[in-house]
């Protein structure tokens, strides 16, 4: 099924659209691919998932999109979610390019931008938050605006309520492949206007699509009920 510039699969639960995602992310690493991981309940099922399918993920690399401003140890990391539940489960790891959330936020943002200038980004995989933010781009927020930039400090719009760093639509949509991986029933409003409707900055995630590449979205039944045939 297709959506705006979207090809979407509609799975019958959560735990079927989180195995489809960990058939990506497994396929992913055992080609040596450049990924790009993001925080949450589903993706996080869809890591343990994935380090069953592939343990060895030593040709590979592992970056985030967003990060929370905590340490790595902190409950709301969201390398500590990577950690708890795919990394810290595989034989050999990838190349891991952490954001230093702990670092002062403009500092952590900057370096991070010099890590990821002259990276191809093969697979990203994005949330989709209820209000429709990706990311920390959240409604309205300025950084939809950033043109030249990969990755700045973002201020928190929802719980919890700390600094974030994020990388910028620039750098979201320069991704071979992006991967929004969807699930719940209060998300469905959410998607129709993120998926189907068009761009809007008051819903993020109708931003982004990539722009030299394909954009898959993987929902169940819940978060895909606002969608028309």
């Amino acid at each position: 099924m297709k959506g705006r510039d979207v090809e979407l699969r509609i799975e019958a639960d959560e735990e079927a659209a989180a195995k489809i995602v960990a058939g990506l992310l497994a396929e992913a690493a055992r080609a040596g691919e450049e990924i790009v991981l993001t925080g949450g309940s589903t993706p996080g099922r869809a890591y343990e998932l994935a380090a069953e399918l592939q343990t060895d993920w030593g040709e590979a690399g592992a970056w985030w999109g967003d990060e929370r401003c905590v340490p790595p140890g902190d409950p709301n990391s969201n390398f500590g979610l990577a950690e708890r539940t795919l990394l810290g489960k595989l034989e050999t790891k990838p190349r891991i390019h952490r954001i230093h959330g702990e670092d002062d936020p403009a500092a952590a943002a900057a370096a991070y931008e010099r890590e990821l200038r002259g990276t191809t980004l093969d697979l990203l995989l994005l949330g989709l938050g209820p209000d429709g933010h990706v990311a920390s781009l959240f409604p309205h927020s300025p950084g939809l605006e950033e043109r030249e930039r990969l990755v700045i400090p973002a201020e928190p719009k929802l719980e919890p309520y700390v600094e974030r760093i994020t990388l910028t639509p620039p750098a979201l949509r320069a991704a071979r492949r992006i991967v929004f991986l969807v699930a719940g029933e209060d998300k469905a409003q959410a998607v129709a206007r993120a998926l189907a409707g068009p761009i809007d900055p008051a819903v993020p995630g109708s931003v982004i699509r990539a722009e030299s590449g394909e954009t898959l979205a993987v929902l169940d039944r819940a978060a895909a009920a606002g969608l028309r045939d």
